[in-house]
């Protein structure tokens, strides 16, 4: 169908593919401008705070509170905190703009490409998710690890205990010494409790802020610890201590379920790269999936068959440790 469009039509996707193309370079260079101030002021000594990360990442939000983000985001999603855990100081208005001009290029070029129609929404809708699948995964590597850097930040903690700091102290010896995501988090407790934030708030906050198991383990000894009392620094080298035993078993486990992960992505990817395989070199085979009643009826069937059999695989090759 897409060999009948008028000079016009084309002339008007062309305009529109063109014009993305501009939006999508104006992001960068801003975002590139942006960094390049910011490394000019860590060269004439600037150093910025704590505050000014937070006071960005509040700005972030303010102006797009009553804009994208009141509709674009369930009730029960936190948008703001998952910025604030991917540590990703974009406003989600120029997320949604970077989403928006690569639909429009990737639904331009699937009709440009002489591709049915009815795959353009589809593409530009996978574009579209880009920006935000980006942020998803920053999210995933910044958690992760923040993961991999709690044992040594514990132990590091339990030193300064032992060598008689406070336990401020050697969070503030974490933030000093360990590089970011744990340097950031350490440090903006440590901030808090500097201006008169209970030190037990302070880490709760920082639970909340960074969803991760073993970390609720340090914040609920500290709290029981304050109480109660005891020798903090035996409790957090016995932490410490389980989190590398947890790590240790959770890299047998995945060397062990490798094959099954690996077998559930062929099964997944493969239905998806023959029907791209075959809509390429013979369309008229593959049409008849969305052409006829039956057709219809057997791709929703397989789409959700699919989504069952993915559902399935994860479960069996997810396992807790």
């Amino acid at each position: 169908m897409s060999g009948n469009l008028s000079p016009t039509m084309i002339s008007m996707m062309v305009f529109l593919g063109v014009s993305g193309v501009i939006g999508l370079l104006a992001f960068v260079l801003r975002d590139s401008g942006q960094r390049t101030a910011t490394r000019l002021d860590m060269l004439v000594g600037k150093r910025r705070r704590e505050e000014e990360t937070d006071i960005l990442r509040q700005a972030a939000f303010e102006g797009d509170k009553k804009t994208i983000l009141a509709w674009i985001t369930p009730k029960f999603l936190s948008p703001k905190k998952v910025f604030e855990q991917a540590d990703c100081h974009i406003p989600p208005s120029t997320l949604t703009g970077v989403g928006l001009v690569l639909g429009v290029l990737g639904a331009t070029v699937t009709v440009l490409a002489k591709v049915p129609w009815m795959f353009a929404p589809m593409t530009g809708l996978m574009l579209f998710t880009l920006p935000w699948l980006w942020l998803w995964n920053k999210r995933r590597v910044r958690l992760k690890k923040f993961a991999a850097q709690l044992p040594d930040a514990l132990e590091l903690v339990a030193r300064a205990l032992r060598a008689g700091h406070s336990l401020a102290a050697g969070m503030h010896v974490v933030a000093e010494e360990m590089p970011s995501p744990i340097a950031d988090e350490f440090g903006r407790v440590y901030e808090e409790q500097n201006l008169g934030i209970a030190i037990e708030e302070a880490l709760k906050s920082m639970s909340d802020r960074v969803p991760n198991l073993d970390l609720r383990f340090f914040v609920t000894s500290v709290a029981i610890q304050r109480q109660t009392g005891g020798d903090l620094a035996e409790i957090l080298d016995k932490i410490g201590y389980v989190v590398r035993e947890r790590y240790r078993i959770l890299g047998q486990v995945k060397a062990l379920t490798g094959e099954g992960r690996l077998s559930g992505v062929v099964l997944i990817a493969l239905p998806f790269a023959l029907f791209a395989f075959m809509l390429h070199i013979k369309p008229d085979y593959v049409q008849a999936l969305w052409t006829n009643d039956l057709g219809i009826k057997m791709s929703i069937f397989a789409i959700i068959a699919q989504i069952l059999g993915a559902v399935v695989i994860k479960k069996i090759v997810d396992i807790k440790v």
